[in-house]
């Protein structure tokens, strides 16, 4: 059994409209809530050991949060960018099988897909939500529509 949390960045600044979509930050909300999910999964005692995130500056801001929290490296993946529910789980069928607790920051539409791709339930997903969706796999290539259950949703209202 292995644990993926599928993560949508956080809050984003759309005040820069020279900025191409890929180069947004974060903004003020954004900036907030991203360290503070990462404090409330450790605090939980959630086992993260990778994170893997969209190159988009918001998403892998999001991610820095998430990795300085649990002290972890960020593992830039540029297919995250817009990805489909297919692209998403498909980044995740290469993790490394010794690592039982991986994170994959993207966007949406396609986070709120690969939930529903991989466990079959269907989830409004916020910016910076999380999906916690056991995976009853002992290896990620294993990784197959249907294969894992929605543990948990995490947003930070609630």
């Amino acid at each position: 059994m292995k644990t993926l949390l599928l993560a949508r960045h956080a809050k984003s600044d759309w005040g820069a409209a020279q900025l191409r979509d890929h180069d947004r930050p974060l903004n003020a909300r954004g900036l907030r809530d991203a360290p503070t999910m990462a404090r409330r999964l450790r605090d939980e005692g959630v086992g993260l050991q990778r994170i893997v995130s969209s190159t988009a500056i918001r998403a892998r801001s999001t991610a820095d949060a998430y990795a300085a929290a649990f002290g972890l490296a960020v593992v830039e993946e540029p297919a995250l960018y817009a990805a489909s529910d297919r692209t998403i789980l498909g980044v995740a069928s290469v993790l490394p099988d010794d690592v039982e607790v991986a994170m994959l920051v993207g966007h949406n539409p396609g986070m709120a897909d690969a939930v529903a791709e991989l466990t079959g339930s269907f989830v409004e997903f916020p910016t910076c939500a999380i999906a916690e969706c056991a995976v009853d796999v002992t290896s990620w290539s294993e990784l197959v529509e249907g294969s894992g259950a929605l543990l948990r949703l995490r947003t930070p209202r609630d």
